[in-house]
């Protein structure tokens, strides 16, 4: 049976490697300050676990704390061994079933070089496909295009007007606010 547990400090510094493997370095977040985020409450680490094996088939990292009430799906990713099984279908009930109390749930997908050309194009039919409604704003990380999506929970997907004003919200409780400003940028 698959289960969503939240982890820990130490399964952070196991999986930090795979972070960097699976995000392009200009997007990833630095360790210490996920663990900051980790420590204060403001970051989620989560990852999909098979109780029978005790092996991860995926992870989720989530950016809970802002005055709006929604999350913030940061990193989203399968074990690269139990891709194309439905083990992405299943993390992304299990993260939509943990915040069902949220406003709603903000995804980012950034537009970094991949060497899948489509890899764009899948992700956002697999959001769409769990009601993740894209969001009418232009955001970049570091000048790279960053597109967010919305699944509306109890709130509205018309984030465009106030989202310049959630996204440092989240970022700001674990990170000093020069350096979201310097990755960051709303136009």
């Amino acid at each position: 049976m698959l289960k969503l547990e939240k982890l820990g400090h130490r399964e952070l510094e196991r999986y930090y490697p795979l972070l960097e493997t699976d995000f392009d370095s200009e997007e990833l977040l630095g360790r210490m300050a996920i663990h900051r985020g980790m420590m204060n409450g403001s970051i989620d680490f989560l990852a999909l676990r098979d109780e029978d094996s005790r092996l991860d088939a995926g992870y989720a990292l989530v950016l809970t704390k802002n005055l709006y009430g929604y999350v913030d799906l940061k990193y989203f990713a399968v074990m690269p061994w139990f891709r194309g099984r439905g083990f992405g279908i299943q993390l992304m009930r299990e993260v939509n079933r943990r915040y069902a109390d949220a406003q709603g749930i903000i995804a980012e997908l950034t537009e970094f070089d991949d060497p899948d050309p489509d890899r764009l194009k899948k992700l956002n039919k697999f959001f769409n496909r769990f009601g993740y409604e894209p969001l009418d704003c232009a955001c970049t990380i570091r000048g790279v295009k960053d597109n967010l999506l919305v699944k509306p929970i109890k709130g509205t997907t018309d984030l465009a007007p106030v989202i310049h004003r959630i996204m440092p919200d989240f970022y700001t409780r674990f990170m000093p606010e020069g350096a979201y400003y310097r990755m960051m940028e709303f136009r």
